[in-house]
């Protein structure tokens, strides 16, 4: 049988170790799905219920794998529909490939239907690599380079090939003018290692400084081990930023937690107080939550060199892996005699949890969602992967939920877009199948594209080894997050119109799927329904009725954002008077004496 481009395109995946194809079909790919059907689905198709859901399942199973992630859609609205996940992943530095289709090339330029100029339209999402395929023999160096380049930039990738060339016999490149061959699928990781002099200047600094504090972002992730040996020989504090919250235990006394809006008080403090910061692969863009300029000296190890010394003025900046850096840097650090800056901080990150529980456990209507997140933590398994979406919600995922060593977790960190918490979890329980997942999401992102990809886990959980998917929905009928923003930075009162959602039973809605559906209407059952959750053999929609007045105070709250919110109460927020009450009760337990 002749192999046809879209059969070879099936196969070269496969050589790439390709085991899943997140995607929803059209007949611009009609010749790759049915290649697809000829290779007995192997790599998987796996169909999202819409193709912004297949990039950003993509997006989660590149997040947990660290290997490539693969989406496909058709041509024209297909293709358009992929470039919010595709934009996650860009700005998440995330590699993943797209493939799309086209029009015919006989009716290009035609204004064919679903015609649509995808060179325009990816050349910012893809700008790393963005290609149409218009013979067959230029097919294998196109698909190697868009997953090399994926892998080697960190980024999303795209490869256009129209509908008609897909049908067509493949030929491989010959060894001849103008032909582009390729070599064999595969890709090694370089080691980047930093240079000498950079190390001691780093080092100097470090021994100079004696209030040490340390940021970490998700290129920390492999140098963790190094990262808790600089910080024990140095005294230093290690805040997290929001991609880095399972870099490091929060079990850790020194672990301050989260930093920025949606970051702890001992982030906030450490960071007004130091005199030496070390930025270790994070690209946290809040500067206003970093030591005022000039307080501290400060050195950042990033591997890419083209975002370093973005965010504070650094004294050296170390292009290299974070584990290289750091492994050729520890032996130069002299260990701190004085502890007491160390001291402090632990002082502080046990207030905080003390707080923090305090905060969880007081009374709301109905329920408290800090609380959701507080007893999540007491009983996530050891090998968890949780995902969280965009939305109040997510506060509480940065501020209320601990990691242990070995746990997961991921969000749309950069975009930070509604949606992808439950298409991740999807895309981690395909990663890793053995392994429980938990997806913590608003119900605005819910009723958004949460619920239809409901259908999705219902679909594959039989290829899951382990059953336990738990997507929780904070219940509390407001797109809460951007109602908390009009009255913090702008003064304005909830818009009813703008912020009010439909109520529906998510709990109803997963039991009429087929799935488990647990609804909890009293703080007192939140713990007993994680329990259920988690020990089901059945996917399991926890749906939560929660309070949207319990305020996501940040760290430090400016007089600014006060009057802001003592204006919109006055100009007749619906819920002023509640809020105000909620609020204070909040603030209460930052003061009580621990």
């Amino acid at each position: 049988m002749t192999t046809s481009v879209g059969d070879y395109l099936i196969e070269r995946l496969r050589d790439w170790g390709i085991k899943h194809v997140f995607a929803y079909p059209g007949d611009g790919i009609n010749g790759i799905v049915a290649a697809f059907g000829r290779a007995k689905d192997a790599p998987q198709f796996v169909q999202a219920r819409h193709e912004e859901m297949a990039a950003f399942e993509a997006t989660g199973y590149a997040k947990f794998t660290g290997d490539v992630g693969v989406c496909m859609a058709t041509s024209g609205p297909g293709a358009i529909h992929l470039l919010n996940g595709l934009y996650d992943a860009k700005l998440d530095w995330v590699p993943v490939v797209a493939i799309v289709g086209q029009t015919a090339r006989s009716a290009m330029g035609g204004s064919y239907q679903q015609e649509v100029d995808l060179q325009s339209l990816y050349k910012d999402v893809a700008s790393d690599y963005l290609v149409e395929v218009n013979v067959a023999s230029q097919l294998p160096n196109a698909l190697d380079r868009a997953i090399r380049t994926a892998l080697a930039r960190r980024a999303p990738t795209a490869l256009v090939i129209p509908s008609d060339l897909q049908e067509q016999p493949y030929s491989a490149p010959g060894h001849e003018f103008k032909q582009v061959p390729s070599s064999d699928a595969m890709y090694v990781r370089p080691v980047v290692d930093p240079q000498s002099d950079q190390i001691r200047r780093a080092a100097d600094i470090l021994n100079a400084g004696s209030r040490v504090a340390i940021l970490i972002g998700q290129g920390a992730r492999s140098a963790a081990a190094q990262v808790r040996e600089l910080a024990e020989l140095t005294g230093a504090g290690v805040a997290k930023a929001l991609l880095g919250k399972d870099v490091l235990s929060d079990d850790l006394p020194y672990v301050t937690g989260s930093i920025g809006l949606l970051g702890t008080r001992p982030s906030y403090e450490m960071m007004r107080e130091c005199d030496t910061l070390v930025i270790i692969g994070s690209n946290f863009p809040y500067s206003q939550f970093l030591p005022d300029f000039g307080q501290a000296r400060a050195i950042q190890i990033d591997i890419d060199g083209a975002a370093i010394g973005m965010r504070y003025p650094t004294e050296v900046n170390i292009v290299a892996d974070a584990e290289s850096a750091l492994r050729a840097l520890l032996p130069l650090v002299e260990p701190k005699q004085d502890r007491s800056w160390r001291e402090g901080i632990e002082r502080g990150v046990a207030r905080w949890w003390e707080t923090l529980e305090r905060q969880s456990m007081l009374s709301a209507k109905p329920v408290n969602p800090m609380r959701i997140a507080w007893e999540l933590s007491e009983r996530l398994p050891d090998n968890a992967i949780v995902t969280a979406d965009s939305g109040s919600s997510t506060n509480w995922y940065a501020r209320c939920l601990k990691f242990r060593d070995g746990m997961r977790g991921s969000l749309s960190g950069t975009l930070a877009t509604m949606g992808p918490g439950v298409p991740y979890a999807i895309g981690a329980k395909f990663a890793h199948p053995d392994r429980p997942v938990i997806a913590l999401v608003g119900d605005g992102a819910m009723q958004m594209n949460g619920m239809a990809e409901l259908l999705t886990i219902l679909r594959y959980r039989s290829e899951w080894s382990d059953p336990r998917l738990v997507v929780c929905v904070f219940h509390n009928n407001d797109l809460n997050q951007v109602t908390w923003e009009l009255r913090a930075m702008g003064g304005s009162p909830k818009f009813v119109d703008s912020q009010s959602l439909p109520d529906v039973s998510y709990a109803d809605i997963a039991c009429t799927m087929g799935l488990n559906g647990v609804a909890v209407t009293d703080g007192d059952s939140v713990g007993a329904a994680w329990d259920q959750a988690l020990s089901s053999d059945v996917p399991t929609v926890l749906d939560v009725h929660c309070d949207p007045e319990v305020p996501p105070i940040p760290p430090h709250a400016t007089y600014e954002q006060i009057k802001d919110m003592v204006s919109a109460v006055l100009k007749g927020d619906p819920n002023g008077w509640h809020l105000v009450y909620q609020g204070a009760k909040t603030k209460a337990q930052e003061l009580i004496p621990h």
